[in-house]
């Protein structure tokens, strides 16, 4: 390749002292050797700032500022950054070590500003040997707007640190919104995607996403706040994917994205839920109520509705919990039996 473009890495983090070792040592084992890595810290009341700055031996940028969120803290992080492409990552996920120079190198040595590459990834809890790497309908190259149907109509996802985006994609998607505390991935990267001419897709370039449970940024559950940060996504998508082509395979697709997420406000939010159903009627369709299944509705004939659906919640937080536990136990007996981390 004639082309060495300058990576930049860009890590926010708030209460993550845990795995943000982790993710840097991940970052600095990257192969493609021309990059920085920059830290913001949000904030932290644990030992995140601390940990953090220890890697500022290793060439590591660390950024401090009071809390405003995770999408302020990545705002932050690209104002300081200078890479002609970003790479962004979550304090407790990891990057497979080739993952950015395997994107780099799918560019060719004359690539587009507007190529947007996205990448396999496979979650994991605490053991990331342990990664399972499940193919979806958006593993593969796709024009912008049919990535987007298929995003929102399968109600598909592409984990935030897939993506490798040049800054002339980034400047043309706009900041992360600070509004949204929940979906706010979801939300930019739809700009991003609606910004690009292509989105290609590159085998081999790995990412490990770590399953933190209900500590997670990420976790809805019954948060006021968050559920209306989801319902402001939802419609801000809706509004992306309209811009680009307005048409009745988009509209289909909006009303699958739209009644996906409704189990979320059903039946404890019924504002939301008439306003979705007069969105999905300018769309074309009908809201429908969301179904229980078959045992959640036996929980419903014997107790009501509102503990059914709060069952359907809670308990796979419960199983989700103890499968955690078990693997920290069994990840714990292998560091120490290794006597250090092992990375992927």
């Amino acid at each position: 390749m004639t082309m060495t473009p300058f990576v930049s890495i860009l890590i926010p983090a708030y209460n993550a002292e845990k795995c943000i070792g982790y993710a840097l040592q991940s970052a600095l084992a990257q192969t493609w050797e021309h990059r920085e890595i920059i830290v913001v810290d949000d904030g932290s009341t644990d030992r995140t700032l601390e940990v953090a700055r220890s890697f500022e031996p290793q060439g590591v940028k660390v950024v401090s500022q009071k809390n405003q969120g995770a999408a302020a803290a990545r705002n932050e992080a690209y104002a300081h950054s200078r890479g002609d492409y970003i790479q962004w990552l979550d304090a407790d996920d990891l990057l497979g070590a080739g993952k950015v120079a395997t994107q780099i190198e799918a560019l060719g040595s004359s690539p587009g500003k507007r190529s947007l590459l996205s990448s396999e990834w496979g979650v994991f809890y605490h053991r990331p040997e342990k990664t399972s790497f499940l193919p979806s309908c958006l593993w593969c190259d796709l024009s912008p707007i049919d990535w987007l149907v298929r995003k929102m109509g399968e109600n598909a996802y592409m984990q935030t640190a897939c993506w490798l985006v040049s800054r002339e994609l980034c400047d043309a998607a706009g900041p992360w919104d600070t509004r949204l505390s929940a979906d706010d991935d979801g939300e930019y990267f739809c700009r991003v995607v609606l910004a690009s001419k292509e989105v290609k897709f590159v085998p081999r370039a790995r990412v490990y996403y770590r399953l933190s449970g209900p500590s997670s940024v990420s976790y809805i559950g019954n948060s006021s706040r968050k559920l209306e940060s989801q319902w402001l996504s939802i419609q801000l998508n809706v509004r992306h994917i309209r811009s680009l082509e307005d048409s009745p395979r988009v509209h289909a697709a909006c009303g699958k994205f739209i009644q996906s997420w409704m189990p979320y406000f059903y039946p404890e939010r019924m504002d939301v839920y008439r306003e979705a159903g007069k969105l999905c009627q300018e769309l074309g369709g009908e809201l429908r109520e969301p179904q229980l299944s078959w045992k959640y509705s036996f929980i419903r004939r014997l107790f009501g509705a509102r503990l059914a659906r709060a069952a359907q919640r809670s308990l796979p937080v419960l199983r989700w919990s103890w499968v955690r536990a078990w693997d920290r136990f069994l990840f714990q007996i292998t560091e120490r039996k290794a006597g250090s981390p092992r990375l992927v």
